[in-house]
């Protein structure tokens, strides 16, 4: 079977009223970095850490999928997919998409701040300040990439990538490293589509201006008829 990864970044998300991170109207606009999404800021800033991770949690919970996340996990009827998101919202998963490697973490997980690989189911609910970890004690952490972390993923992702014979690119300005660089694991002869509103700085591949709303439901009715 024909396989597919897709690539996916916060313009996937946006239209399902999630805001994006970079851009005039950016959660990062709004936001400091290291206030609030850094190792230092964790242990100098633990509360207000807290605060903006149940924020966005709450956005989570009140989104929906779009048109775009079920159009890709429509391709699973079709293709070997794997998705692979700088997203941690859940609206892959929800929109029925079932192998999605999420590079920077998931909202709806906490962590120990001692070993990020003890892990604590949360969904949607708000974590409380002292909440700690019922294995090895320690105060529990959003399960998330922070800023000047490595990315344990990241090896995974390239993997899959590197086995990829169609390479989708959703909503993502490729400007995060070392997400970004996974367009440089392709094989070679592998199409790579990009769906985006802006173009960004990338040669060789097939771009689509649109928004993924409208742009994946008509990308992925073409790939299913080519494959008929």
């Amino acid at each position: 079977m024909k396989k597919i990864v897709v690539f996916t970044g916060s313009g996937i998300s946006a239209e399902s009223g999630l805001a994006t991170f970079r851009g005039d109207r950016g959660t990062w606009a709004e936001h400091k970095i290291e206030d609030v999404c850094t190792p230092e800021a964790l242990i100098h800033n633990r509360n207000g850490v807290i605060d903006f991770y149940n924020g966005r949690r709450r956005e989570v919970c009140a989104a929906s999928p779009n048109a775009a996340h079920m159009a890709v996990a429509e391709l699973e009827r079709h293709f070997d997919v794997t998705v692979i998101t700088q997203n941690i919202d859940d609206l892959h998963e929800r929109a029925g998409s079932s192998n999605v490697i999420h590079l920077h973490g998931e909202i709806g997980k906490l962590c120990s701040s001692l070993d990020k690989s003890l892990t604590v189911e949360i969904g949607y609910r708000m974590q409380g300040y002292d909440e700690r970890h019922p294995v090895d004690g320690s105060p529990l952490r959003p399960f998330i990439v922070f800023f000047g972390e490595a990315v344990p993923l990241m090896e995974r992702a390239a993997e899959e990538t590197s086995t990829a014979d169609t390479f989708i690119v959703i909503g993502t300005s490729l400007q995060v490293y070392p997400a970004a660089s996974l367009v440089h694991y392709v094989k070679r002869g592998a199409p790579v589509y990009l769906v985006d509103p802006v173009k960004p700085a990338v040669g060789n591949v097939r771009y689509i201006e649109a928004t993924a709303a409208k742009g994946v439901p008509a990308l992925v009715a073409e790939l299913i008829a080519g494959a008929r």
